[in-house]
């Protein structure tokens, strides 16, 4: 399968083929803020030490060295993001910085009015969570009475306006229903749904094998993870053959109190970061790269993603192939 069969937008041949410390930074993610008003049980909380809700100013800062470096699609996340007062205008800075795509990950909780100027202002993506396809076991996983529901009206009201997809977690609470779970939510019209075990149970979904060709066909992240449970693939961990290195980084960023991290996965894990934000997150990143083994890590080994694997493992196809010609 081609990068571009994934359902990533962010990740393409195109990139793999471009991708270096200077090339334009194709997906920069920012934590806005550590708080939430769910209590998710599977949640990898932000490490104590680090503090994301830095402020308006630094902010923009870090978007700064990200546009100068060609920043073509950018996340915010959390915690839940809403929650920062100033999200609107840090949106806004996105825009006039010609950002392409402006991303949101999001509990799906916040006031319609709240989407609604994010939409306006910008906003062309929302990943929203949702767990479950009934309110008994949405709350339960959510930790809130009414979460469900919120959500639920969130993703109707969005989804006829703008890309939306929905994320779905499996746990022991609620993998029985997983099947009806992933039909509820196809039914609401998403673009797509991102199924993946919590961390704490990396196991393969194979009871979502059992899924309706049509559900699958509708959704290309969805079918991508299907497939790979046919094959007994994890979701989460390196394989023995993978590449030993994460290529992603060369243009790829994940930043939470004013430090960048190798992914937003490994800040979770409580991962340690690379360094500070700077004019040189690039060069330090390289070097990063050049010195890192993801095998002899035990974070990366544990939990790095099908989507990252296989895009690392596309880039030192692409990157050997190259040096065989110019060899030739």
């Amino acid at each position: 399968m081609k990068l571009d069969d994934i359902g990533f937008y962010t990740l393409t041949e195109q990139r793999a083929e471009a991708a270096s410390s200077i090339s334009p930074l194709w997906r920069c993610e920012l934590i806005l803020t550590s708080r939430c008003n769910l209590n998710c049980k599977y949640c990898r909380r932000l490490r104590k030490d680090i503090n994301p809700d830095i402020g308006l100013l630094k902010f923009i800062e870090v978007l700064r060295i990200w546009m100068d470096g060609g920043l073509r699609n950018v996340r915010f996340s959390g915690g839940e993001p809403t929650l920062y007062p100033d999200i609107g205008r840090l949106v806004d800075y996105c825009v006039e910085g010609g950002v392409e795509r402006i991303a949101i990950s999001t509990n799906g909780t916040a006031s319609l009015r709240l989407y609604d100027d994010l939409l306006a202002r910008g906003v062309n993506d929302f990943s929203i969570s949702l767990d479950s396809g009934c309110c008994s076991i949405g709350d339960k996983m959510a930790g809130k009475n009414g979460a469900w529901e919120t959500a639920v009206a969130s993703i109707r009201h969005l989804t006829p306006l703008t890309y939306v997809t929905v994320g779905m977690v499996f746990t022991d609470d609620n993998i029985e229903e997983c099947i009806d779970a992933v039909k509820f939510v196809h039914g609401l019209g998403v673009a797509d749904i991102r199924i993946i075990p919590a961390a704490q149970q990396n196991r393969v979904l194979t009871q979502l094998c059992a899924l309706p060709q049509d559900v699958l066909d509708a959704h290309p992240i969805l079918h991508y993870r299907i497939l790979n449970a046919q094959e007994s693939v994890p979701v989460r961990g390196l394989n023995r053959e993978d590449s030993h290195k994460c290529w992603l980084a060369l243009d790829d960023i994940a930043t939470a109190g004013g430090y960048h991290f190798p992914c937003v996965i490994y800040l979770r894990e409580q991962g340690d970061y690379i360094g500070k934000m700077s004019d040189t997150v690039r060069m330090d990143r390289a070097k990063w790269i050049s010195h890192h083994d993801t095998h002899m890590d035990k974070i990366c080994k544990a939990n790095c993603l099908d989507v990252c694997r296989d895009y690392n493992n596309r880039y030192e196809q692409l990157r050997n192939y190259l040096i065989n010609l110019q060899e030739v």
